[in-house]
This record gives structure tokens, sequence and C-alpha cells, in this order.
């Protein structure tokens, strides 16, 4: 299958976890492009300077110099870069001017020809006509065990929470924010993990899922579990009352 992959330019996770899944992925499937926006961690388009006043005021002095010091050594050290992932692995960057859903994009992804579209980590509501693109449909890794923790960084509200369980799922994209019935789905223990370290995990299980969700996919033997809006759970962006109550609790964030 051609293959168009719709991400955010993360600095900190993406670029390994897709080489996983590239390492993973049967050769005759073929990355054809990536579409690449910028990084939008609060689930909106904002200014660099606010995005980072913003993770201060959140999450305190501590998480914003270790992410800062990390953010400043992902640039120094460019090789682990979403760039370079892309150019090691000869897959086209895909940049748009406009939203995804706008004319314009949707006709410069269909001229890739995909039969597939995967979101990992996108951070755009997808409009039926990207979702209807692709002749095999658009899928998206979520790392929670849907219809639980729909929304925003789940690996935080787990850990607020004080759950013992969470999960990956790999589901089809529609209109709503992660609502669309699932494709694949695994249950992982939390355990005395940190968030960074959750994170880490989840996003590996993640990457084989997805390869999972795509060979099930090509072979056309598709059995989705159901995403019962009853039973769900949804959360946004955390305030500093939650990043309290994280901290209370002993939850650790690295």
């Amino acid at each position: 299958m051609r293959i168009v992959i719709i991400t955010q330019d993360e600095p900190f996770y993406l670029a390994r976890s897709l080489q996983q899944f590239i390492n993973l992925l049967p050769e005759k499937h073929q990355i054809v492009g990536c579409v690449v926006s910028s990084v939008s961690p609060f689930g909106k388009q904002e200014s660099f300077l606010k995005k980072a006043l913003q993770t201060l005021n959140i999450f305190g002095i501590g998480f914003f110099l270790y992410y800062s010091l990390k953010f400043i050594l992902a640039i120094i050290n460019s090789s682990n870069s979403l760039d370079s992932f892309l150019r090691i692995n000869n897959i086209e960057k895909i940049l748009l001017d406009k939203s995804i859903n706008n004319k314009e994009s949707i006709e410069i992804i269909k001229s890739y020809k995909p039969d597939l579209l995967i979101s990992i980590l996108g951070n755009q509501i997808f409009k039926n006509e990207i979702i209807n693109l692709a002749p095999k449909g658009c899928i998206n890794l979520h790392t929670a065990l849907l219809p639980k923790y729909r929304g925003l960084m789940p690996t935080f509200w787990v850990m607020k929470n004080d759950e013992k369980y969470t999960g990956v799922s790999v589901f089809y994209v529609n209109e709503g924010i992660d609502t669309g019935p699932i494709i694949v789905q695994k249950k992982v223990e939390l355990g005395n993990r940190t968030q960074e370290e959750l994170i880490k995990h989840t996003k590996m299980i993640g990457m084989k899922l997805i390869v999972e969700a795509v060979e099930i996919i090509d072979i056309g033997n598709v059995e989705t579990l159901e995403n019962n809006n009853e039973d769900h759970t949804y959360f946004s962006f955390p305030k500093k009352e939650d990043v309290a109550i994280f901290k209370k609790r002993k939850k650790k964030f690295f």
C-alpha cells in the first residue's frame, strides 16, 4: 500500500518512534509522503513564546528546564530530528500552507495517490473529505485504552488519576475526537513508570500496533471494536491544579 503519514514536528520522541515503525513495516508497503505541521502541544496553534510561558506556568520550573534542555539538545543533535528521519528514509516532506481540510491541501495530498492515511500526533480535526481521501481510509494512534481518556495528554491523566492500567489504540478516524471504530488495542500496566517512561513505552507499543493495523487493512479482514460513547471519558490540556494533584500523588514526569 501507498501510505501518507500526517504528523507534527515534535522534537522529543517522534523521529525515533517513526523509525521503529519503518523498521517493522513490511517492504510491500511504501511511505510516499509525510504531512508535517508545526508542533502544538496545547491543542491549538500558538507562538513559540506563548507555548513556553504556558508550559512554565502550568508545569513548573523543573519541568520547564528539563524539556528546555531536551529541546536545545534536539536542535544541536539534528540526527534525531524528524527532517533527518525523512531524509534518511527518502520520504518526501509535505508542507501545507493552509488547514489540512482546505481544498488546496486535499489536492496536494491526493497527488501522492495514497491508499491509506496514518495520523501520528496529528493536531487538526479531520473533516470527511480528508478522512475519505484514501481508498483504505485514515487511521490514528492514541495512547490510551479507548473509549477512556480521549483527548490530550492521556499519559498525564492516567497517572494523575492513579490508574493501574492504560492502553494503546489504533482506530479509524471520523469527524469526532478519538471516537472512531477501533482496529487494534492493547492494555498496558503503568507500574512505577515516570510519565516520560510511559510515553516511550506506549509509543513503542503503538508503532507495533500501527503495523498490525496496516496488515489487517491490507488483507481486508478488519473487524473493529466499538468505541462506545456511553463509556467514554475526555480530557483537555492540564491546569496548574491538575499538576499539583499529580505531584501530590507522588507521580513523576521524568
